[in-house]
Order: structure tokens, then sequence, then C-alpha cells
């Protein structure tokens, strides 16, 4: 079972590793951010679950990296910060946080915050938020590929076959394998159609250099390929 990602925004270095080692005793990875001028380039390289996120950092604060989090992702944000005022709490909620704990605090309400939001977020969906594969995220939330921090929607289909394709990331999958899970979803598609679908979706990656990614292997079907 995949284990929930957690990736921690606070400068703080003696906090931050505290928050991690202690999460990590429940089971979760955790990643610290270290470049705080690229919060969004380390978001993207772990496709976290979930973020923890301090109010007052380098160059940028919490406030900022959330709003720039909410124009690509829905994960849940929960801001760990001592700015508990009222102000910086409805600003924190107005940036699309979804919930707040004042520093100093104990690790096991924490914890037990990580733990029900997750629950929250993810229990009643039976997969993650997020697939993955080499720096492409598919946002299972509202059908969206995500790479290099750019973002572009999709059709009904194309979702779909990019979905089944990052799920057998290194695995050859038949176009019948591709076709059933789109009549699957009541949609018609004959082998004709898959073709165009498929040509667009390449067209759709190649905007961010990935139409590559989608490797024909004839007579067999299609694969993702390893991406530079």
């Amino acid at each position: 079972m995949e284990k929930y990602r957690i990736l921690v925004v606070e400068d703080d270095t003696v906090i931050a590793k505290q928050v991690k080692n202690y999460l990590e005793k429940w089971g979760y990875e955790v990643f610290c951010v270290r470049d705080f001028q690229n919060v969004m380039k380390e978001f993207t390289d772990v496709s976290p679950h979930l973020v923890l996120m301090d109010i007052g950092l380098p160059f940028f604060n919490g406030h900022y990296w959330c709003g720039q989090i909410r124009q690509v992702s829905q994960v849940p944000v929960i801001f760990v910060s001592s700015a508990g005022d009222n102000m910086n709490i409805v600003m924190a909620v107005n940036m699309g946080g979804d919930d707040f704990v004042t520093k100093p605090f104990e690790p096991e309400v924490l914890a037990a915050k990580v733990q029900a939001m997750l629950r929250r977020t993810y229990s009643f969906r039976g997969q993650t938020s997020v697939l993955e594969y080499k720096g492409i995220l598919l946002d299972m939330t509202d059908a969206a590929v995500l790479i290099d921090g750019r973002r572009q929607e999709l059709t009904k289909n194309e979702f779909r076959i990019l979905q089944l394709l990052l799920e057998n990331a290194g695995q050859t999958v038949s176009r019948e394998a591709i076709m059933k899970r789109l009549w699957d979803n009541d949609c018609f598609v004959d082998d004709n159609t898959l073709t165009v679908n498929m040509t667009r979706l390449r067209k759709k990656l190649e905007v961010f250099g990935a139409g590559e990614v989608i490797h024909t292997r004839k007579g067999l079907g299609y694969c993702l390929e390893k991406r530079d």
C-alpha cells in the first residue's frame, strides 16, 4: 500500500526535522523543502498528499505559496505558524488553507490533524488525488495534467487514457485494454477513435516537451518511456 507523502514547508530546520521524525513514526513519507525560492518545483517533484505550511518564510511567505499550489492542485494544506492571530488565520483560509495549527504545538495534536485531514480527503476516493510519473502529474480531481509547473486540461477520454498509462507506468498497455477502460465508462470508442484521442493527447503533452513520453509498441500497444 502506498504511503502518504507529506511536504513540510518550514525554514526552521530544527522544527522541520522534529516534524519529519515524528510523522515518519506514523508511517508517512515526509519531505522538507530546502530551496525556498523554488517551493513549487519541490512540490511538483514530491507530489505530496498533504502540505504543512509555515507563514514566515524566506523570499515569499506561506500565503503566497499556498496560492501558487491552489493554481495547480487541491491537495490539503495545513498552516503551521506562530502567527496565529485572526488576520493570519483568515488570510490562510482565503488563500486556500484547510486548517491552522498555532506554534508552539504538541506533535500529537499535529499528527492527529494530519491523520484526520488525510482520512477526510482520501478515504472515500479509493485512490490518491494525483498520479505521477517522471515529473508528469495527473490531477484526478479535475482531469488536468501538470508538467514543470504548467497545467493543461484534458478531455474525459484523454484523461482516462493517460490515467491508465500512468497506473501501468513502465508496462505496455494494449489498445484493447484502453478501449475497454473507455467502454466501461459508457463512452463508445472504436480503434480509429482511439488513434485520434491518442494523437490529441500527445499533442497536448508536446506543448510541455513531453510528447515523446507515450511510446507506441507496434502490434502490442502503448507504454510510458523514461523521461529525461
